[in-house]
Order: C-alpha cells, then sequence, then structure tokens
C-alpha cells in the first residue's frame, strides 16, 4: 500500500526528522514537502532527504500568500500523490494516534472497514508549563490535553483526512477533501470518523459552512486521534509567533491561540507506544552525517532565533504574559456547567 503524505513546511527544521520517522512508523510510504521562505535550513534538511528518496521537495508554488491551498490545489497534479493509494494531508505538528491493531494507518484502514475517506478528530496537546525546548520527540515531552470531547466552548473539534485514491475530488482541502459537485446521492463517497462511523451528513455535504472541517469529537476517536502539538515549549511558541502562520498570511499565533490550546485537564499517554521504534528510527536518521549535520544546525538556529527574540522587550512581556494565563480555556467552563460537566 502506498501512502503518501503531504504538508506545507516553514521553519520546522528541528521537527521535520520526527515527523518523517513518525509517519513511517504508521505506514507512510513517500513524502511531498513544500516549503517557503526557510530561514532555519529545512529546505537543505529537506534536499537532502529527498536525495535519500521517499521525500519530495518543491518550493511553495503560491503567487500570493495562500500557501497552503496553492499547494494542495499543486498536488493532485503531482506523479508521487496520483500513485498514491491513500493521501495524508497534515501539519508537521500533527501525529496521527492509531489505537487498533499494529497501531498503523493499513490498521485503521482495515477497522474502519476500507471507506474512501476517513476523518480523524484533533486533541489538542497542551504546553503544560514545558519553558525549554528540547531536541527530542514532541510526543514524549508533551502528555496533557483538553477532554478531548470538548474543546473551549465546542462539542465540534477540527479533523484531518485520509483519502483513498477512488475519491471523487473536486479539491483537496486541508481539513478534509470536496467531491465533485452535483454528484448523486448514489455516487457520494463511503466517509467514516475515527471510530469507523459514517461522518455526520452535513459534514459530508459541506452544508453546513462552519462546520465543513468540523464534527462532535464524542465517540469519534475508537480506532484514531489526531495528536495536535500546536503549542509545543514556550521557546518553540515564541518562534512560531515570530515566524508566522505556514498555511496562510496575517494570522497571529498570540495570547488567544496559546490560551485556547493549553488547557492540560487530561492526561492521554497512548501515543508513546510508538517511542522505542521511533527513537531508533531517529538513530538510524542521524546516523547519516550529512542529514544529523543539518538537523543540528536546525536546532542551532531555533535556538538562536530564541535568543534573538528574548532580546525584545515586547517578546519578553510575551512569554511572561503566557506564563501567567489561566490554563482553562475560553468559553469551556461555560460549556462544561451547561453540559452538568463542572464541578
Amino acid at each position: 500500500m502506498r501512502i503518501t503524505a503531504i504538508t506545507c513546511v516553514k521553519n520546522e527544521g528541528p521537527f521535520l526528522l520526527e515527523w518523517i520517522a513518525f509517519n513511517r512508523l504508521i505506514g507512510v510510504t513517500d513524502f511531498l514537502f513544500y516549503s517557503n521562505d526557510c530561514t532555519d535550513g529545512t529546505d537543505a534538511l529537506l534536499d537532502a532527504l529527498a536525495a535519500k528518496g521517499g521525500v519530495t521537495h518543491l518550493p511553495n508554488p503560491a503567487e500570493g500568500r495562500n500557501y497552503q491551498m496553492e499547494a494542495l490545489k499543486d498536488c493532485a497534479h503531482r506523479d508521487v500523490v496520483k500513485a498514491a493509494d491513500w493521501v495524508w494531508i497534515a501539519d508537521v505538528d500533527e501525529f496521527l494516534n492509531v489505537h487498533v491493531g499494529d497501531h498503523t494507518i493499513p490498521a485503521l484502514i482495515a477497522a474502519s472497514g476500507n471507506p474512501q475517506a476517513i476523518s480523524v478528530t484533533f486533541q489538542f496537546f497542551a504546553n503544560d508549563g514545558i519553558g525549554a525546548f528540547e531536541d527530542r520527540p514532541v510526543i514524549g515531552q508533551f502528555t496533557r490535553s483538553h477532554n478531548p470531547d470538548l474543546w473551549c466552548a465546542e462539542t465540534a473539534i477540527e479533523v484531518k483526512t485520509l483519502t483513498r485514491r477512488d475519491f471523487p475530488l473536486q479539491y483537496y482541502g486541508a481539513h478534509r477533501p470536496f467531491f465533485r459537485k452535483g454528484l448523486p446521492k448514489e455516487k457520494r463517497p463511503l466517509w467514516t470518523d475515527g471510530s469507523g462511523r459514517r461522518v455526520p451528513h452535513k459534514f459530508l455535504v459541506a452544508e453546513n459552512p462552519r462546520r465543513i472541517r468540523r464534527f462532535p469529537a464524542a465517540g469519534a476517536r475508537e480506532f484514531a486521534t489526531l495528536n495536535h502539538y500546536a503549542l509545543r515549549s514556550l521557546d518553540s511558541y515564541l518562534v512560531k509567533n515570530d515566524r508566522g502562520d505556514v498555511n496562510r498570511e496575517h494570522r497571529a499565533f498570540d495570547t488567544a491561540y496559546w490560551q485556547e490550546r493549553n488547557d492540560p485537564a487530561w492526561e492521554d499517554l497512548s501515543i508513546q507506544r510508538y517511542l522505542p521504534e521511533l527513537e531508533a528510527a531517529l538513530e538510524d536518521l542521524k546516523s547519516d552525517p550529512e542529514i544529523a549535520r543539518l538537523h543540528d544546525a536546525s536546532v542551532a538556529a531555533h535556538v538562536a532565533r530564541r535568543d534573538e527574540l528574548l532580546e525584545r522587550a515586547e517578546y519578553r512581556v510575551l512569554a511572561e504574559t503566557l506564563r501567567a494565563l489561566p490554563p482553562l480555556p475560553p468559553g469551556e467552563r461555560e460549556l462544561m456547567t451547561e453540559l452538568g460537566l463542572a464541578s
């Protein structure tokens, strides 16, 4: 089974090897990376990985600043995507945590009944007071999240989607594919959630514009969860804030973004089942001297940028503000009270 992972990156050098190694463990065979405006060596590391095989690295084709959507429009015409049995579109801070079988994508597909698309629910992992960047697996450092059924004032949570080759595609979206307009009901794709259940009708047909990339999370994670490490360490969040959104312009990673994703109420260690194999796979990747050198250079650039930012008064204030914020995100206590869950 050929599974191609597609992602857009900007200054993600310290995190690339973990993401690639992890996805290979769960069954990804090919990678298509689009990069833009990198200053930390991400592009050089990707070029070196591409020379080893299994990785394709391209400059982002966007003529404007809508990086992700332009890349996803382009990817549908690439051989590495057209030859895939399944396509997985995700970001480098997102890890597909499969709970069934041998914990791989093929096991998830089999448990779900081999549908044409599988949408897996996000679970946002908190910073949980971790200040310093460390060059070791993210999935081993961050272990706490919000209640997986609730996020802020929402019971509906975003998803990312695995898409089978024969999906009647109109275009790929970042969170879900869209099928061709005017498709008869009997031709609509078989599409399941992370528990193998059919996705809600309004999500299937993208009828509600505000919910086209989310649906209720309760009961949707029996087979898989999407662990989203959007914050990582405080150091890395400051660098992310400086970098800006790789996917679109004029989006700030500010205190609201942090507070919405920094709820440590729930401990979840399930993804650490992959850690022993992941650490071995990372050692194998770093056994190549050039790969190791470029990875280390990206780590050094990440730390140096952190140090440069903390020389600025506004970033010192931001760091102190983030440390002082309460962990409960906006709207969640009100929602818990409404649902009778508040203590």
